[in-house]
Formats: C-alpha cells, sequence, structure tokens
C-alpha cells in the first residue's frame, strides 16, 4: 500500500460460487486474496444490502483468504428478495455452513451496520469459530434504534431529506412508518412495491456518510437492488430481527470474552449512532474501541477506512 489509509488494490476472486443452502434459497460466495491465507468472512450489511468488489479492498491479498458472501435475498443470492425461510438464524446457520463447505476450521468476521449485528449473532452462537471480530457502526435492532432512524429522531438533523421519506405514507398511517412500508413492500400492487422501495433506500442512502453521496443514493434508483435492500430490511425490522429479547445480541456479548474485537464507530453516525456501540463497548472492556471523531456511517470516510484497515492488519497473521 502506498499509504497506510489506503484500500488495498482492486483484485478478482479466484472461485465463486452457490451454496444452496435451503429447498428455496442459494448464496453466492467468492474467495480472493490468498488460497492458503488467514481465512476472513465479510458480512455485508443492509440486511438486503449485498457485496461488491470494493469489500475485497479492506484485507492484505497476500495475507488473506477473503470471502465474501451475499445473504439470502440479496446480491447475487437467488430467489431475489424473497422473504420466505429468511430470518437472522437461516443466516447465521448459513454462514457455518459456508465455513464447513470451504473446508475452514475458524476465521475472522468482519462485518459493518446490518453486518455488525449478523456478525455478533453468528460469533455468540459459533464462538470457537472465530478468530478475532471487526465490527463497525454497530447496530442491535433495538426499538429505540429503529425508531431514531426510521420514525423520530434523525428527522430532527435532517428533515430536509426525512420529508420525502415521510410524506410517501399518506398521514393517516404516520404513527408507525416501518410498519406502513412493510405493508406496500409485501403487497401486492408492483408499482406500489417499487416506489416503496426507491422512497426507503433514498433516505437510508442520503443519510449515511456526513457530507452526501449522490453516487451512494443513485443506487435507490435500481430496481433489483432497491427491493432488495428495502423489502429485505424492512421485513426483518417488523419482526425484531428474529430475537428472544431485543437486547439479546448485548446481554450475549460476554460469549465474545476470549475472542479479539475492535469496534469502530463514527461519531456522527446518524444511522447507528454511538450509544449501541459504547454499550456493546461496556459489555467488551477489552475490546479494542475506536470513536472516529470526524465520520458518519460509511466505509468510505476516510478516519473509518483506515480504523478498519489497521484492524485488519492487526489480525492478519492469528
Amino acid at each position: 500500500m502506498a499509504d497506510k489509509n489506503d484500500l488495498f488494490p482492486e483484485i478478482e476472486p479466484y472461485d465463486t460460487g452457490m451454496l444452496k443452502v435451503s429447498d428455496l434459497h442459494s448464496i453466492y460466495y467468492e474467495e480472493s486474496g490468498n488460497k492458503n491465507g488467514n481465512p476472513v468472512v465479510f458480512i455485508h450489511g443492509g440486511p438486503g444490502g449485498g457485496t461488491s468488489p470494493r469489500d475485497r479492498r479492506f484485507f492484505d491479498p497476500e495475507a488473506y483468504r477473503i470471502i465474501l458472501f451475499d445473504q439470502r435475498g440479496a446480491g447475487q443470492s437467488l430467489p431475489a428478495y424473497e422473504l420466505r425461510e429468511n430470518t437472522t438464524w437461516d443466516l447465521v446457520a448459513d454462514i457455518e455452513k459456508l465455513r464447513e463447505h470451504l473446508k475452514i476450521d475458524k476465521w475472522v468476521v468482519f462485518g459493518g451496520s446490518w453486518g455488525s449485528t449478523l456478525g455478533l449473532a453468528y460469533s455468540e452462537t459459533h464462538p470457537d469459530k472465530v478468530k478475532a471480530i471487526i465490527l463497525r457502526g454497530i447496530f442491535t435492532c433495538r426499538r429505540r434504534e429503529l425508531l431514531w432512524f426510521y420514525q423520530d429522531g434523525c428527522s430532527l438533523i435532517y428533515p430536509d431529506k426525512f420529508e420525502a421519506y415521510r410524506d410517501h405514507i399518506p398521514e393517516v398511517e404516520r404513527g408507525d412508518l416501518i410498519s406502513a412500508y412493510y405493508r406496500r413492500l409485501t403487497g401486492d400492487d408492483e408499482e406500489a412495491r417499487l416506489s416503496a422501495a426507491q422512497a426507503w433506500s433514498t433516505w437510508e442512502m442520503t443519510t449515511s456518510r456526513m457530507f452526501v453521496d449522490e453516487e451512494l443514493v443513485k443506487k435507490a434508483e435500481k430496481d433489483t437492488w432497491c427491493l432488495q435492500f428495502a423489502r429485505i430490511e424492512c421485513h426483518y425490522f417488523v419482526n425484531g430481527i428474529f430475537m428472544k429479547t431485543e437486547s439479546q445480541l448485548l446481554d450475549d456479548a460476554d460469549k465474545l470474552s476470549n475472542i479479539p474485537v475492535t469496534i469502530i464507530q463514527g461519531r456522527y453516525d446518524v444511522v447507528c449512532p454511538v450509544e449501541t456501540a459504547w454499550l456493546l463497548h461496556k459489555k467488551l472492556p477489552k475490546a479494542d474501541f475506536h470513536i472516529v471523531q470526524d465520520a458518519g456511517h460509511s466505509t468510505k470516510e476516510e478516519g473509518i477506512q483506515s480504523q478498519l484497515i489497521a484492524a485488519t492488519e492487526k489480525y492478519k497473521k492469528l
């Protein structure tokens, strides 16, 4: 690398495949980097966001065996935006099936936003299969986290952007915007599904960086992508991400006390506010904990990117 803040060079996978994880679902996966390197699994956000070639670049390709996969219904996985047989625990089981399929003993777990949620759920379920954990933009789907972003909270910071998201829903239904969107995203009206997906996705893409990234916002115009993103997110949120209690991921964090953990959080992350990262840090006081003072939610912000690369460098020889 030319600089410690830079991503690693672009690389192509040396292997790709589709893993059938149920009678209904098959998930896309790929491997890049060093076939004999330290295995790391990249867990994408959303849920429903899918992976991208850029995601390979957080890892030294000479040191890491880099595994990316698209979760059920997301990215190149099939069927697209399918909600049946699509729960947190299905995804946890899929990650374990992928590990076994690739004949990996233990791996590093890397995830941000929803990827931190699923990374915690997987690692708390299979701590003996995890070498280290790198988490960014911590999200545990507690009710206050959802209400902050999708109902009342972030709206005070981005009232101009929130208006279009809110006004997509008739006034009589605005007391519960998530449920109102869910009805449209899962309804029979194809046009209503798509327009709701675009409005939902635009709101999230608009707020993901401290300075609006127009290229990111344009993703919400892509029909399949925004349906994957909005439908799957909303499905998980109305179901409380299928947890026994809303604090389950924080309550069970002590299961990770013997695993090296790095937590990276933007101070001005309005999608996943810093409180949740702080609560996780208090449960895992030995974890490396970094609040990036001049960053929001996105991995494209310099301070977040720099800390992520520092973490992957720290764990690459485990």
